[in-house]
């Protein structure tokens, strides 16, 4: 049976947000790695690592938006925030799974989620 052609645009949609989302969780393991190498070299304090962390949500979810908004065209900043709470929701995910439910308080929970949608909006609007 063939595919119409509305069918095929939203299977390579869907294949490009999984590929985007890879592509964001990669560069946070390498900016991550980073982290944890800065950290061995120099010990530093541990403010660093938390603004460390701070910044690696920012620059995934802008990758993520930027990356998302020149695939679509269109409604560029709701596609970059869909890419950052995607990126969240997998993180939190994660960690439900890692660390066997809730271990955070819900600020910081929500300043996590409010950081990687912002962000990945932000770099819907700016692709």
């Amino acid at each position: 049976m063939q595919k119409t052609e509305q069918e095929k645009p939203k299977q390579t949609l869907v294949k490009d947000v999984i590929k985007i989302l890879f592509l964001m969780y990669v560069t946070t393991l390498i900016l991550l790695l980073l982290l944890a190498l800065v950290i061995f070299k120099t010990e530093a304090p541990e403010i660093l690592s938390r603004v460390w962390l701070i910044a690696v949500y920012v620059i995934s979810g802008f990758l993520g938006g930027f990356l998302i908004g020149k695939r679509t065209g269109t409604k560029k900043f709701l596609w970059g925030f869909f890419a950052g709470l995607f990126y969240f929701i997998i993180l939190f995910v994660i960690s439900m799974v890692l660390y066997h439910g809730l271990s955070g308080d819900w600020v910081h929970l929500f300043t996590t989620m409010a950081l990687c949608v912002a962000s990945g909006t932000v770099g819907g609007m700016l692709s």
